[in-house]
């Protein structure tokens, strides 16, 4: 049995992974204790590989907070540039294959076009260009790799978009919401499936990859389509993003393409839409 280490466990991706890996019997999955699972601490990870000897690192640990992340720019460098260098170096070092979570925040998305793995990258804030510093640490360290940017990732777990707008309805009559981001919504879930697949199938084209639900969506669609699933009167009004400035700016349109990752290991990616009825319909049972 290959042994996989997961690493951000207890966020909400790493909660997908279990909840995933369990229901369809998937095993091997290791979640190391907390004094093991820092990132950033060189010698209980080196502890940990000569330990357990993993076939597969999946890297979901992230400094995620992206207006924070003006302000904490070091501590934003270390967890996601240093720490994903910190994992490929003992990688390569003891054969292990690192499945790294990126994002699209990577690109400027000052255009609308489909977003392909090999465009320019310019990030317009520091989590993207510490999250694009982690990528390329991992280029540079290691070559059996898959690195998977997603985006607007949501689930039944942890904090996200989809708790946040359901708890806005419970508690207003009204919201306003921005409609001039685009994006695509991406179920954690459905990444998770993605990320044991690879291990799974044992795939060996390595390499950055982009992975979300598909369509396209701003936040406003976003927000309506979880009032109009989740059965709330609430009432939401579109605004610009001029309108609700933020510290970190963000992209426009990023929306990215899938086909590399479709042909690469035959998937088929559910439209964001049929993932958000899932999440809102468990959501429901577990209220």
């Amino acid at each position: 049995m290959t042994k996989v280490i997961v690493f951000g466990g207890r966020g909400q991706l790493g909660s997908c992974l279990k909840e995933v890996a369990q229901s369809i019997s998937f095993q091997g999955l290791l979640f190391p204790e907390e004094e093991c699972s820092n990132i950033l601490d060189i010698p209980a990870l080196e502890k940990l590989f000569k330990l357990e000897k993993p076939g597969y690192v999946i890297n979901c640990a992230a400094y995620t907070a992206v207006d924070k992340a003006e302000d904490e720019v070091a501590l934003a460098r270390q967890v996601n540039r240093d720490g994903p260098e910190n994992l490929a170096k003992l990688c390569q070092e003891h054969g292990a294959v690192l499945i790294h979570v990126s994002t699209d925040f990577v690109f400027e998305g000052n255009l609308p076009q489909l977003l392909s793995e090999d465009m320019e990258t310019n990030p317009l804030n520091v989590y993207g260009l510490t999250k694009l510093e982690g990528e390329q640490v991992i280029e540079q360290c290691m070559n059996r790799y898959f690195v998977l940017r997603t985006s607007w990732l949501y689930s039944e777990h942890g904090g996200n978009f989809v708790k946040t707008m359901l708890r806005l309805a419970a508690e207003r009559d009204e919201l306003k919401v921005i409609v001039d981001q685009v994006g695509t919504p991406t179920y954690a879930i459905d990444l998770a499936h993605v990320i044991l697949h690879i291990v799974s199938c044992k795939s060996v084209a390595y390499g950055v990859y982009h992975y979300s639900n598909e369509g396209v969506a701003s936040w406003y669609d976003f927000a309506k389509a979880i009032f109009n699933l989740s059965g709330s009167n609430i009432k939401v009004f579109p605004i610009h993003t001029s309108e609700f400035p933020t510290k970190a700016n963000r992209p426009s349109f990023s929306v990215m393409g899938k086909n590399k990752i479709k042909e690469a290991l035959s998937l088929e990616i559910p439209y964001w839409r049929d993932s958000l009825e899932r999440c809102i319909n468990n959501l429901k049972g577990v209220r």
